[in-house]
């Protein structure tokens, strides 16, 4: 089963499209701002968004922009008529089509089923195992390769192999043990301080602001993690 996240502000417009899709067959998640949409997609598996432009919190255009930081996963839009200018940003900032409201709900069921089919000959419902993609922050673990917002990064092997470590477990706090046992696969005497100065480095090489770094993160006391940002 596919699941299609609906996000509209309107609670009338959302429930009606749950009716169509579920009698489609599709499952669906539910959200009413943007915000709401990019957590969800972080959390869930979603193989489809139906979007409003226009919503509190953060709008459609925004919510492109931060969604197409991670994924190629299809959106509609959902647009008013008087819209026009929000229709052009919101294709230039990676939407895949939109569909104007009032909508007609076989029009929509085509698109969805359209857009659906494009994306899975892609490739798009298979993961790929051997990119791994956060924020600007792109691993090419066939190419053994780095980049930052398509910039080639160098780094050290010790250096790739922790920052793939934490890229493969976004969110997970992994103590200096933890990550020296993984990388040097070596018992961790003094592991502290020798995880510290590789870690330091690598802000140095994939954050914009390393003393305030956005996605390599120290947890207190406990360790590390990667966040999406």
């Amino acid at each position: 089963m596919y699941n299609i996240l609906i996000c509209d502000d309107e609670k009338d417009i959302v429930s009606a499209l749950e009716i169509y899709l579920i009698s489609d067959g599709y499952g669906v998640k539910k959200a009413y701002n943007g915000k709401e949409a990019v957590r969800i997609l972080q959390q869930e598996e979603i193989h489809l968004i139906l979007m409003d432009i226009m919503m509190p919190e953060m709008d459609g255009i925004s919510a492109m922009v931060k969604i197409r930081e991670n994924s190629n996963v299809p959106v509609i839009l959902l647009t008013a008529k008087s819209e026009d200018t929000d229709k052009i940003l919101g294709l230039n900032v990676g939407a895949d089509d939109y569909i104007t409201k009032p909508f007609n709900p076989v029009e929509l069921l085509a698109r969805v089923r359209s857009q659906l089919r494009r994306y899975m000959q892609l490739g798009g419902g298979a993961p790929q195992k051997d990119i791994l993609a956060i924020g600007g922050i792109e691993l090419n673990d066939r190419e053994k390769e780095v980049t930052r917002d398509g910039e080639l990064i160098a780094l050290t092997p010790t250096e790739y192999d922790i920052l793939k470590l934490l890229m493969e477990n976004p969110g997970k706090v992994f103590s200096p043990k933890q990550i020296y046992e993984k990388v040097w696969n070596d018992y961790p005497i003094g592991s502290e301080n020798t995880v510290a100065v590789h870690i330091r480095h690598l802000r140095e090489k994939v954050e914009y602001n390393p003393a305030e770094p956005r996605h390599l993160k120290a947890v207190w006391g406990r360790g590390y993690k990667i966040e999406r940002g």
